[in-house]
């Protein structure tokens, strides 16, 4: 009699998947429906438990009524405010924005070739937070904080990757060292708009930036999913040249890779889908950096999977 692992063993054998490096492929396949199923499994707790608890059965029929487009009259008003209209997009904003640094860090830290490098190495979160700070000051001019935030974001990037070009190639040392500088130069520009601004702005912009889901809307995760989706299956079809840029820049160019370009690219992508998780919910910490070392330890060394 077979188990359920020796059935799907041979589906994915069927499928072409084989054994490699004496770590098959599809024992690497069970990890990762491993963890989806974990992650749903978290999901539903996280929609079920709270202040006001539900059974799974109210979450089903809420969510249910609501994906089948049915008369959402037959729900309770209490359950529709707090499942569909509170916990639902506050869940998958998580995953997204969560989604989205983990992507964000191990494109960092394969081209950077250095395993403690984050998302925000070249200043998008100081650049981030002075936009969002510019929002709230300045709500008049700046009249949407997220497009402010997610704008400053990738223009400190921008600033970082032009000062570090120097005669058409763009060093990684370099590189870093001006994320630096411009990350410190966005973070006085905060702490001086910190001075100047009124004590309900000083509040609100301090409340930014500790970060936080508690006003995740439908509406965020409508803005956010499409660019993380999009930069996912990019860098994803990318991976090969992620590899190949992690061993080196005149390794890449032996094998036919241009590092500056795709460097340019992965390093545009990355930074988009940062700049648009922060914007909405503020600047999360070690996620980018820590998220991308656990597929690389449970699977193996493939940026694609990391």
């Amino acid at each position: 009699m077979t188990t359920g692992t020796e059935r799907l063993k041979h589906l994915l054998e069927k499928l072409g998947y084989e054994d490699v490096g004496g770590f098959s492929e599809y024992r690497k396949i069970l990890i990762l429906i491993g963890i989806a199923v974990l992650l749903v499994f978290t999901a539903i707790i996280a929609v079920v438990m709270g202040k006001y608890g539900f059974t799974v059965m109210d979450v089903y029929r809420t969510i249910f009524v609501h994906l089948t487009f049915g008369d959402t009259t037959t729900i309770e008003k209490l359950n529709n405010t707090i499942i569909w209209d509170i916990r639902v997009p506050r869940i998958l904003l998580t995953v997204f924005v969560g989604g989205a640094l983990a992507i964000a860090g191990a494109v960092f830290q394969g081209v950077f070739r250095n395993p403690l490098v984050e998302p925000y190495i070249l200043g998008v979160s100081s650049g981030a937070a002075f936009g969002a700070a510019l929002g709230i000051v300045f709500p008049a001019i700046f009249f949407s904080l997220q497009l402010s935030a997610f704008a400053f974001g990738a223009l400190a990037v921008a600033i970082a990757y032009l000062l570090a070009r120097v005669r058409g190639e763009t060093p990684i040392v370099t590189l870093i060292l001006a994320g630096v500088i411009v990350g410190s130069i966005f973070a006085a520009l905060v702490s001086l708009l910190k001075y100047l601004s009124t004590d309900a702005a000083l509040r609100e912009i301090v409340f930014w930036m500790m970060g936080g889901f508690y006003y995740a809307t439908w509406k965020d995760v409508q803005v956010i999913a499409p660019v993380v989706i999009i930069g996912f299956i990019i860098l994803w079809a990318m991976g090969w040249k992620l590899n190949i840029l992690s061993m080196g820049d005149d390794e890449a160019r032996t094998m036919g890779v241009s590092p500056e370009r795709y460097k340019l690219i992965v390093i545009g992508i990355a930074t988009a889908v940062t700049a648009v998780a922060v914007s909405p919910v503020g600047i999360g910490a070690w996620v980018g950096l820590m998220v991308a070392h656990a597929p690389r330890n449970l699977l193996w060394p493939d940026t694609r999977f990391c």
